[in-house]
């Protein structure tokens, strides 16, 4: 039998991509990542709760600046979602159990899901009353 120390391949495991082939390897990851994020019924929910917001705001007639604060507002909430996710499934990979520590790991990120939801939905109520009551009348 061979006593020699294990000498760790020079080569690492994964090679990162460098240049155009980077673009297109973040691309395919943020991809891989939305269509993970689609498997979450929340996820889905905040997707047709844009498209709702958008048509509530082109009904009513709202200002652009308010279709852009509001697409600003869900790409956030879109974002918080994704990394509510990332800790759900790292905190159920590193702690399967049940554990006080990742309860309140994953309760955390519910609550900054939440609060970017009461955000968007003031937002929605504040466009609502601007634009119908306080809006100028033309004729």
């Amino acid at each position: 039998m061979d006593n020699a120390p294990f000498t760790p391949s020079p080569e690492p495991v994964f090679r990162k991509e460098t240049g155009f082939r980077h673009l297109f390897a973040a691309a395919r990851y943020s991809a891989q990542g939305l269509a993970r994020l689609w498997k979450e019924a929340a996820f889905r929910h905040e997707v047709l709760a844009l498209g709702a917001g958008l048509v509530l705001l082109g009904v009513i007639g709202a200002p652009l600046a308010h279709y852009l604060i509001f697409s600003v507002l869900m790409l956030l909430l879109f974002s918080v979602e994704a990394l509510n996710t990332a800790i759900e499934e790292i905190v159920d990979r590193v702690s399967p159990e049940f554990s006080s520590v990742a309860r309140n790991a994953k309760d955390l990120g519910s609550f900054a899901v939440f609060c970017l939801l009461l955000a968007n939905g003031g937002f929605v109520l504040f466009s609502l009353v601007s634009t119908l009551f306080f809006s100028p009348v033309t004729l």
